[in-house]
């Protein structure tokens, strides 16, 4: 198949999720699309494939759990720890941790090796297939979910092959990431929706180019980013710089008039509208 129609159906999938409401996203078909960009040349069919064994036996399992079905979290969790981690091998990679295949779905059902929030995808995937609640949580540094029942919530790590994190665990992860001095605090569990998750995803891949020092790479990445998520205030404005580097001021202008348009009051708001200032004065 040739690459250039792929990426562009690809892209043309991201749009319509983009007009989606979160809850209507298809978090495993969404993050396809994102990989069939990132490598056309990887073979999305056999992923696809593999998702949609995953979910069969998903369905099977939780069916033959009646504790896990009848709303113990621990359960579930040992039930898709035991499908996604003991049958299928998915576990987080710590020899290459910044290899971009870690972000990638089709790259990852591949080897079995992800980043945190990529294994945290197919967990949600999977979950979702038995009917049953997870949600990704906004804990800062490392992808976390939440798997809930008519008994409460327990928190598991994806990239630890599902370990369940009581609060000791938690406060101590919490401290890598903000030092010593950090406590647990309300909102580091929230639940997020299916949309950030996916952002969190492709910012991953988009920080990696950067740090790569590929600017027209990540700023492509951004730019399907924004395909999923519009109405991401802060990811217009990542457009505009990433333009405005690339000397693409016409593109970077419409970039900031997205953004202030989302954005309309405030410091970040005075500072794209000055930004835009001294790139017309360019322009003439």
């Amino acid at each position: 198949m040739d690459a250039s129609f792929t990426a562009a159906e690809a892209r043309a999938a991201l749009d319509a999720a983009g007009q989606l409401p979160d809850a209507e996203l298809d978090l495993a078909a969404v993050a396809l699309q994102f990989a069939r960009i990132d490598a056309p040349e990887a073979d999305a069919a056999a992923a696809a494939t593999h998702l949609s064994e995953l979910v069969r036996q998903a369905v099977a399992m939780a069916m033959a759990d009646p504790e896990a079905d009848a709303g113990d979290p621990a359960r579930r969790a040992a039930v898709l720890g035991t499908l996604l981690h003991g049958h299928f091998g998915y576990a987080g990679d710590q020899d290459s941790y910044d290899d971009p295949a870690n972000a990638n779905l089709i790259r990852v059902t591949e080897r079995r090796r992800g980043l945190p929030v990529a294994l945290g995808l197919l967990w949600l995937h999977a979950a979702e297939a038995a009917g049953w609640e997870a949600h990704g949580l906004d804990f800062p540094g490392h992808f976390l979910l939440g798997i809930a029942g008519a008994r409460g919530m327990v928190v598991v790590d994806p990239f630890h092959g599902g370990l369940v994190l009581e609060a000791p665990a938690l406060r101590s992860l919490l401290k890598q990431f903000e030092g010593e001095q950090a406590e647990l605090r309300p909102g580091l569990l929230a639940a997020i929706g299916k949309r950030p998750v996916l952002l969190r995803l492709q910012n991953n891949l988009k920080l990696r180019r950067l740090r790569a020092g590929d600017m027209p790479g990540a700023l492509a990445c951004t730019e399907d980013i924004l395909r999923l998520a519009p109405r991401e205030a802060q990811m217009w404005r990542d457009a505009a710089i990433m333009n405005q580097r690339l000397d693409r001021i016409g593109a970077a202008l419409a970039c900031l008039e997205h953004f202030l348009a989302l954005t309309p009051e405030g410091e970040a708001a005075e500072r794209a509208r000055a930004l835009a200032v001294e790139l017309r004065q360019r322009l003439n």
